[in-house]
């Protein structure tokens, strides 16, 4: 060979090159039989020794915004005084030493002891009851842990200035199932306390902050029906990791738009893997997935009117006020406003309640978690003459015809009908009516007269065509499609005059809900075209997220035409008129100067299973301008006086308040107009 020849010529330098490379290829053949074979074992325990667990990391949830983009359901940063446990793995060894020795040497006492009582040496057997047995061994290791971790939170506690109480048996199951987390000693600590214990020096040992995304809802109980609230749900969805060896806090959407719209709003949860010892302390940590943040919903609603139509509300009985207001755009389906009372404040199921507040939140007569706009089965009593009076009307009725209101023999300054030999009171005074002066009035017999003549099955098919006792599409979860019965029903033999003169009138076999109701005066008012309410605008995707485009909620969904005579729907429109502007209109307390306002009052009787009237159910639907409609404005309230005493005031109050809004509405596009 070459290289040996050369050799054999006794070149030293390549005698040195040559030495060299066989020296270093005998370090490195040296180190590998040292890894592979010396310490294989080593290795092996080590790698034993450790494993990784994989942390789900939940994503900030997406915010909720009125149209105006008011924050109605937003988040902001929690902080948590945690105890990192791994930084204390040698204090709890020592605590353990402590114990152990304490716990041995009075063990050793007592067998002295023992010794002395029997005058003898104790046999092996015998002396086994002093010795410290696993189990012994275990609860001593358990006390030594947790008397660490309380002193800890004890200096913890008098750094924030506030008493921690550390449950044992809570610290020991977090210790053995969420070793690698840190545990949380104080949540959501307020800004005085993070200043304290940031400038304390030393800090106790393992404790830190940790930041979390805490769910809000700045404006407390405000459209608290509208947005639902939160329940602890920490599992995997649908497009993430199916299993984590730990689940970091997280929520979902029970009701309202945080459930209908739950998905969007959880955005996608992210992943990081923990390196944890043998002993299952966290060592290092690797985040390999980030979590994607939620979509933002907007909503139709206006903040603006929407407090002012809870305030209008609880002005008739305080907070405790059971009623719903509903302000309905009439040309777009747009939910302007949609309150309910009692409320709630969403903030209370991610904070916690008060024994007096969960109290409240189960009153069975109070039933603050029901949505009474969408959820409520309600008779609408008078309210329901508005499609009594179509229905009549298409049927031939003639507006100008006079009825004459028989008196009431039990109350003569009442007016009465007999149907089937059944008295039905009216509290119209007896006396002749025409149909603007019996609307006005609301006269219970002249519209079962009119209703009777026009036919049960023409009202129940006016009703169909306003999609009364079925869903108007609310994507919240808390809708009931309300009763009214068939035509299958009203012609069987079960059905008699009587039920269908309670139908007249709002009563007997059916009930609604402001929503509905809502609907159905929007229809009269835009010239008879039914709209599928809408509630959210669009939702909008991550602003981080390149490309996304917000998926709009189309306006103006046509659900259905009433394909009535236009002079017949002028009718009615002018009898509404003249319930609010007229002197004698049961309706006048809604009257607001510089509006015109077209409404109907009703009350509806609340029986009980003995046909016994335990309660009332109060209404104004309405809406505005009269020329140019635009506003539908419905309120409910429960055990009120009247429809015209209890609820028309309200409804004058939500009525100034969109004039408020309109004008400063108006005054800032002036604004940027001229600018």
């Amino acid at each position: 060979m070459i290289i040996f020849d050369q050799l054999k010529r006794d070149d030293k330098r390549l005698r040195t090159l040559a030495g060299i490379m066989l020296a270093g290829l005998g370090v490195l053949l040296a180190g590998l039989w040292w890894v592979q074979i010396v310490s294989f074992q080593d290795y092996q325990q080590h790698l034993e020794n450790q494993s990784f667990r994989s942390v789900r990391i939940p994503a900030v949830r997406g915010e909720i915004l009125d149209r105006n983009r008011v924050i109605l359901a937003g988040n902001r940063p929690a902080y948590n005084i945690c105890l990192y446990l791994e930084d204390l793995h040698n204090l709890f060894i020592r605590a353990y030493n402590r114990n152990f020795a304490r716990a041995r040497t009075q063990l050793h006492r007592q067998m002295e002891q023992q010794e002395q009582r029997l005058h003898r040496a104790l046999t092996r057997p015998e002396r086994r009851a002093f010795f410290l047995n696993p189990k012994m061994e275990g609860a001593l290791r358990r006390r030594g842990r947790f008397e660490v971790a309380s002193n800890v939170v004890a200096q913890i506690s008098r750094i924030v200035h506030q008493p921690i109480a550390l449950d044992a048996d809570a610290f020991e199951h977090y210790y053995q199932t969420r070793l690698a987390l840190p545990y949380p000693v104080l949540q959501d600590v307020n800004p005085t306390q993070i200043a304290l214990f940031e400038e304390h020096s030393p800090r106790p040992s393992g404790a830190d902050l940790e930041t979390e995304s805490m769910r809000i809802y700045p404006h407390g109980s405000l459209a608290a029906h509208v947005l639902g609230y939160l329940k602890r749900d920490d599992s995997s969805k649908e497009g993430e990791v199916a299993f984590f060896s730990y689940y970091q806090p997280d929520y979902r959407g029970v009701v309202g738009i945080e459930a209908g719209f739950n998905k969007e709003l959880r955005g996608m949860a992210g992943g990081k893997s923990v390196l944890v010892n043998n002993l299952g302390f966290r060592q290092a940590e690797e985040v390999w997935s980030d979590a994607q943040a939620g979509e933002n919903v907007v909503l139709t609603i206006d903040a603006r009117l929407e407090e002012a139509a809870q305030q209008a509300l609880q002005s008739v009985d305080g907070p405790d006020t059971r009623g719903a207001v509903v302000v309905m755009n009439v040309n777009t389906g747009d939910l302007l406003a949609m309150v309910s009372s009692p409320s709630f404040d969403p903030n209370l199921y991610i904070q916690g309640f008060t024994p007096q507040e969960w109290q409240r939140l189960n009153d069975p007569k109070l039933r603050p978690q029901i949505n009474r706009a969408t959820q409520d089965n309600l008779q609408p009593g008078s309210i329901f003459k508005t499609i009594t009076s179509l229905a009549a009307l298409e049927a031939g009725l003639n507006p100008h015809a006079l009825y004459t209101v028989a008196p009431n023999p039990r109350a003569p300054y009442q007016g009465v009908i007999w149907v089937d030999g059944h008295p039905f009171r009216d509290l119209a005074r007896p006396g002749e009516y025409d149909f603007r002066r019996a609307f006005k009035r609301s006269s219970n017999a002249y519209f079962i007269h009119a209703g009777l003549y026009a036919g049960i099955e023409n009202i129940v098919e006016m009703a169909r065509r306003f999609h009364l006792g079925q869903r108007t599409g609310m994507p919240t979860r808390q809708e009931v499609p309300g009763i009214f019965p068939t035509l299958n029903e009203v012609r069987s033999r079960g059905w008699y005059d009587g039920d269908s003169a309670n139908i007249c009138i709002g009563q007997g076999r059916m009930a609604v809900t402001p929503v509905q109701m809502a609907v159905v005066i929007s229809a009269l008012a835009n010239g008879g075209t039914v709209l599928w309410p809408r509630l959210v605008i669009r939702t909008e995707p991550p602003s981080d997220i390149p490309g996304e485009k917000p998926e709009i909620f189309p306006i103006h969904r046509v659900r259905d035409e009433l394909d009535v005579h236009a002079r017949n729907l002028q009718t009615v429109r002018e009898g509404m008129l003249a319930d609010v502007e007229d002197p004698d209109g049961t309706g006048k307390a809604a009257s607001v100067p510089g509006l015109r306002i077209a409404g109907k009052t009703g009350t509806a009787e609340v029986k009980d299973i003995h046909g016994i009237i335990t309660d009332h159910t109060t209404w104004f639907a309405s809406f505005a301008p009269y020329e140019h409609p635009k506003y539908a404005v419905i309120v409910m309230v429960q055990s009120g006086r009247s429809g015209g005493v209890t609820c028309a005031p309200v409804a004058r109050q939500v009525y100034t308040a969109i004039q408020q809004c309109e004008r400063l509405d108006g005054s800032r596009l002036a604004i940027l107009a001229n600018n």
